[in-house]
């Protein structure tokens, strides 16, 4: 989509960022001495994911004409091909993989989804548990409907990006609040860090 509201800035590139990897993206962003523009989208709209095609399309309507290239840093999250087709119509970019679970676990996700009934979690969500996931889902109101929810989850697998002891302690937590298994993957970055550097740098 060609139509601009001001001539874009000469090499300058936009990241359009889910909140739930706005950490690791800053590290990484900053690892590399990128120098780019960072914007976040609110990460509870993983819960409804066409809130997730909204918000970027409203970001990226609002960034069109004023970056060389923009990054959205999502998956395809749940949104069938609607964040691409999205994404089509201004030109942006973003890096492969269909969620951010994939793209921290890199090629061992296959592996690790070949047991069903598997639900993860990354840094980010540990931290924000109750926020994002108790409140987002309704259970800190209604916490019998915790079974509904979680219907079928038979193990918890974390997906750790840093070596924190005192989140470690609480997806312990999670996992009983859960009565599931907890399962340690020390990823980092896995594949994020990767594909942001192919997208950014091609």
């Amino acid at each position: 989509m060609t139509t601009s509201k001001q001539q874009p800035e000469g090499g300058k590139i936009a990241l359009v960022v889910c909140g739930a990897l706005m950490r690791e993206v800053v590290e990484i962003t900053r690892n590399h001495d990128w120098g780019l523009d960072l914007f976040g989208i609110p990460s509870e709209h993983h819960l409804y994911p066409e809130r997730i095609v909204e918000a970027v399309e409203e970001k990226l309507s609002d960034l069109e004409g004023r970056y060389h290239k923009i990054v959205v840093v999502y998956g395809d999250c749940g949104t069938g091909g609607a964040l691409d087709r999205v994404m089509a119509r201004y030109a942006a970019v973003r890096p492969v993989g269909p969620h951010c679970y994939e793209m921290y676990a890199g090629c061992g996700f296959q592996e690790l989804t070949r047991e069903a009934g598997t639900y993860f979690v990354t840094d980010y969500l540990v931290r924000n548990w109750e926020r994002t996931v108790l409140s987002g889902l309704g259970l800190d109101q209604r916490p019998e409907l915790k079974d509904v929810c979680f219907a079928g989850c038979e193990r918890l697998v974390y997906l750790r990006q840093s070596s924190d002891s005192e989140l470690e302690e609480k997806a312990r937590e999670i996992a009983a609040f859960l009565e599931v298994p907890l399962s340690l993957e020390e990823t980092g970055f896995g594949l994020l860090e990767q594909r942001l550097r192919e997208v950014i740098e091609e």
